[in-house]
């Protein structure tokens, strides 16, 4: 075994080791807590939306915004003691009072029962230029308040920045309890923010690489129930689940192709890791490597002409790309002694990886038409980023003490926040697409 070999090795086996040394880690939601804000996020006032009728709300509407506009890395919003008023509709607004306060955005809405429903109405004023940009009603069932809020995030951010919002996207990942032979893992699902965390998939061997399908009602990842590494693919409505592959050696990596017909993968059942594509219609697998070093980690690009894999056939795992049908690699990243773990971004002018320096293991970006690469972190021991449908934040994989959890950073490197699970490790984080 060559010594690449044996790094990779030994790093998927610390994954799962850490895995195994989990604490406790129950059905939970994870919170977010923020490292570093953005100096260029804009300040934004967000007035808690005025409550008709009797009774108080489940969900309080307007912080949900707030967050999520904070949480992107490029909103400031006030806090709630700095705001000079509570207008609940733009005809109540005086904007020289929110210009003396610096707000350069506001936004105000009012909710009221609608039989067994809310009626929530809210409007976004651009307080620079003296003028309403948004205004919107929406009706939302009690359970469904957070997913209205998320929407109203969604519309607000698209209407400044001109960028699709991201909020009502979901993320998987992978949590552990117990150790030894008390070990159990989970794969769950959560809304984009950590909330609505809802467990698919329980079992007492190690769960990996999750992915969505571009849909967003599937996920692939990779399970050992079976005594050794296989590919399955899970309905997350449903539950129903069937085993793509396994194959004897390594059954990893599953990645979909952009019209989900597809699956690249990695499978060691000829001798060495090598990248295979495998049609889903017909289960017809076509092997696009040939190589005595460790090829693995396949991502397509978003045009589904092109695949990008991790291969340590220059001594060291860096990032190479070849054609989705078969060919010749070329290499792509030579910033560093270790590049792996590559996703594209969506619109296909840059990578995202992990790199290593002398201080650790870090997320960073590479624009692949300058080839300048950017690290995004300072934490030292990333691994397994994903990036959000619009491309402005990257979640992936560290460690806080002794505990892995899951970080988040904006695609500038401006902003970062974690997500902790309160009890355990969390690993694994895969960003779903949009969801509608």
């Amino acid at each position: 075994m060559s010594q690449s070999l044996r790094r990779l090795a030994a790093a998927w086996l610390a994954s799962l080791v850490a895995l195994c040394l989990a604490a406790n880690a129950q059905a939970q939601n994870l919170t977010i807590e923020i490292t570093r804000g953005s100096d260029q996020a804009i300040p934004i006032a967000i007035v808690p939306f005025e409550s008709q009728g009797a009774g108080g709300l489940p969900q309080d509407v307007a912080q949900i915004v707030s967050d999520d506009l904070e949480h992107s890395g490029q909103f400031e919003p006030l806090s709630r003691s700095a705001l000079i008023s509570l207008p609940s509709s733009s005809k109540d607004v005086f904007y020289d009072d929110w210009k003396r306060v610096n707000a350069r955005y506001l936004v105000v809405g009012k909710i009221e029962p609608q039989g067994s429903d809310y009626r929530i109405q809210y409007e976004l004023m651009d307080i620079a230029g003296g003028k309403r940009m948004l205004g919107e009603t929406v009706t939302s069932s009690a359970s469904d308040l957070r997913a209205s809020a998320h929407y109203i995030s969604d519309q607000i951010f698209e209407a400044i920045t001109g960028i699709r919002g991201a909020f009502s996207t979901r993320i998987a990942y992978v949590a552990a309890s117990g150790s030894g032979d008390n070990a159990r893992y989970a794969l769950y699902v959560a809304d984009a923010d950590g909330y609505n965390a809802q467990q698919v998939l329980s079992s007492d061997d190690p769960i990996l690489s999750p992915a969505w399908s571009p849909d967003g009602s599937k996920l692939a990842y990779v399970s050992f129930e079976s005594g050794n590494s296989a590919i399955y693919v899970q309905n997350v409505a449903t539950g129903e689940r069937l085993r793509l592959t396994s194959f004897p050696g390594i059954n990893g990596a599953p990645a979909w192709s952009p019209d989900g017909r597809k699956m690249a993968m990695s499978l060691s059942k000829d001798g060495q890791p090598e990248i295979y594509v495998m049609d889903l219609a017909s289960r017809q697998l076509t092997r696009l490597t040939n190589n005595r070093a460790i090829e693995t980690e396949p991502d397509w690009s978003p045009d589904g002409r092109s695949l990008i894999f991790t291969s340590d056939r220059s001594g060291a795992p860096q990032l190479y790309r070849m054609p989705a049908s078969g060919g010749e690699a070329q290499r792509v990243t030579f910033t560093g002694s270790y590049n792996s773990d590559g996703r594209f971004s969506p619109d296909g002018k840059a990578l995202f990886m992990i790199t290593r320096d002398e201080n650790g293991f870090h997320v960073a970006k590479q624009d692949l038409d300058t080839s300048r690469v950017t690290v995004l972190t300072d934490t030292r021991w990333d691994e397994s980023p994903s990036v959000a449908p619009n491309g402005t934040m990257v979640i992936f994989a560290t460690q806080q003490g002794s505990q892995g959890v899951l970080g988040a950073v904006s695609s500038d490197g401006r902003a970062s926040f974690r997500l902790p699970s309160q009890q355990g490790d969390v690993r694994e984080p895969a960003w779903s697409p949009y969801l509608n």
